[in-house]
C-alpha cells in the first residue's frame, strides 16, 4: 500500500489502511483458493485507540475475511513488521503452520509515534517513560537520553559523518525513490488506498541548497528533518508458505527465506545496531556482502546507513534498493513488510539471487532477514 503522508489521511483510523490491504490480498488477488491462512501477525506500535485490541485481528475482520482465523499484534518497534515475518517464518518452518500473513500497520496521523509510551500515560501520572523508576536501567546507563534523535547524533559523532555527508546522502535517496516511481517499479506491489496510488514521500524539487537551510533538530547537532525518516500511514504484508501449502493450493513460490536473525546493541545509541547483526548473519550463513546482489537498510537517519556502509566494507550503489525512510516517510511498523517486498520485486527485475534487509530499532536491536529469489 502506498505509504501517505502524516495528517493527510485521517479516514484510515482504525486500521482503515490495513483494512483495505487484506481486502485487497483476497481472492483474487494472490489469496490461496479454496482456504483461509490459519494465522495472521501484524507489527503495530503505539497500540492505543483504532490500533489497540489486537488489530492484527480486528483488521483482519473488518475486512470481512474468515472468522476462524486467528491474529497477533507484534512490537520490536521499527522492526515489528519484519519480526512479524520472522514469526510467520519460524511457525512455517516449524511445521506447525502452513500459511501464515505477516505484516503491519501504523497510523500516525491519528497516533503520533511514541504517544503510547508518554501521552496515553500522562492521566495515570507516569510523564516519563517506559524507563521511569527502573533502578536497574538508571545504575546501567544513568540518565543518559533515550532518544532517537540522540543516538543519529551520536553515530554522527563517532563515525566522522558531517551534515554535508548527510545531506548528499539524502539527496541521493529522493532522487532513486523519484527514478523507481517514474520506471513504475512500485506498481506491481502497491495496492492503491482511494486515490493515492504512489508513495507520497519523494520530493521532486529537493536540493543541497534547500537541505543546508534547515534547521539542527538539536542546537548545535547535524541531524536535520531532511536527513531523517519522515512519519506516515502504512501497511503492507506478505503470504508465507510451506512445502504443503504450496502444492495444495497451487501456489507459485517467488522467494524463500534465507536466513533470519536479530541482535542487540547500545540502547543509547539505539540504532547501530545494523552493523553487527549485518556481520552476525553473515556469519551464520557463511556468506559475504559480495554474494548479496540488494541490500535494503532502514534509513531512519542518514547516519545510520552511512555507517553501516563504513563499517561494512559496501557500496551504495546499484545494490541498494530504493524504498528508504528519507524519502517514502516511514510508518514506524510497517516498513520491514514494504521493504522485503520491494526487495524482492527488484530481484525478480534485475535478476539478481540473494537480497538483505536490515533494520535499526528501538532498544538498540536489527533484525535481519536473507532472501533467495526462486
Amino acid at each position: 500500500m502506498p505509504l501517505t503522508a502524516s495528517g493527510g489521511r485521517p479516514e484510515a483510523a482504525g486500521g482503515g489502511q490495513g483494512i483495505r490491504f487484506l481486502r485487497a490480498w483476497a481472492p483474487p488477488r494472490g489469496g490461496p483458493p479454496g482456504g483461509a491462512p490459519p494465522h495472521v501477525v501484524f507489527g503495530c506500535l503505539d497500540a492505543v485507540g483504532p490500533q489497540a485490541g489486537d488489530i492484527a485481528r480486528t483488521a483482519w475482520l473488518a475486512a470481512g475475511l474468515p472468522e476462524e482465523v486467528p491474529g497477533v499484534t507484534v512490537d520490536r518497534q521499527c522492526g515489528s513488521s519484519q519480526q512479524a515475518v520472522h514469526f510467520a517464518a519460524q511457525a512455517v518452518l516449524s511445521g506447525t503452520q502452513d500459511l501464515v500473513v505477516a505484516g503491519g500497520v501504523q497510523n500516525m496521523s491519528m497516533i503520533p509515534i511514541a504517544f503510547a509510551s508518554r501521552r496515553a500515560a500522562e492521566p495515570l501520572g507516569l510523564t516519563e517513560g517506559p524507563f521511569a523508576g527502573s533502578r536497574g536501567w538508571r545504575a546501567r546507563y544513568g540518565d543518559a537520553p533515550v532518544d532517537q534523535f540522540h543516538g543519529a547524533e551520536l553515530i554522527a559523532r563517532k563515525w566522522g559523518i558531517t551534515r554535508r555527508d548527510q545531506e548528499e546522502y539524502a539527496l541521493r535517496s529522493h532522487r532513486r525513490a523519484v527514478r523507481a516511481i517514474d520506471e513504475g517499479r512500485f506498481l506491481r506491489e502497491t495496492v492503491p488506498y482511494g486515490e493515492v496510488a504512489t508513495d507520497e514521500g519523494p520530493r521532486r524539487d529537493t536540493s543541497l541548497e534547500k537541505m543546508a537551510a534547515l534547521a539542527p533538530v538539536v542546537a548545535g547537532g547535524t541531524i536535520t528533518a531532511a536527513c531523517s525518516s519522515q512519519v506516515s500511514d502504512g501497511a503492507a504484508a506478505l503470504l508465507l508458505a510451506g512445502e504443503r501449502a504450496v502444492r495444495v493450493h497451487g501456489l507459485t513460490p517467488r522467494a524463500r527465506i534465507h536466513h533470519l536473525s536479530a541482535r542487540g546493541e547500545d540502547p543509547i545509541r539505539m540504532l547501530s545496531a545494523p552493523i553487527p547483526a549485518t556481520a552476525h548473519a553473515l556469519k551464520r550463513t557463511g556468506m559475504s556482502l559480495d554474494a548479496v546482489d540488494l541490500v535494503e537498510i532502514n534509513e531512519a537517519f542518514a547516519p545510520v546507513v552511512l555507517a553501516w556502509l563504513n563499517d561494512t566494507g559496501a557500496h551504495p550503489a546499484p545494490r541498494q534498493v530504493h524504498r528508504g525512510a528519507i524519502t517514502h516517510r516511514h510508518p514506524h511498523r510497517p516498513p520491514g513488510a514494504p521493504h522485503e517486498t520491494t526487495l524482492l520485486h527488484e530481484l525478480e527485475r534485475t535478476g539478481g539471487r540473494f537480497g538483505l534487509q536490515v533494520m535499526c530499532e528501538g532498544g538498540g536491536q536489527a533484525n535481519v532477514t536473507i532472501i533467495e529469489r526462486l
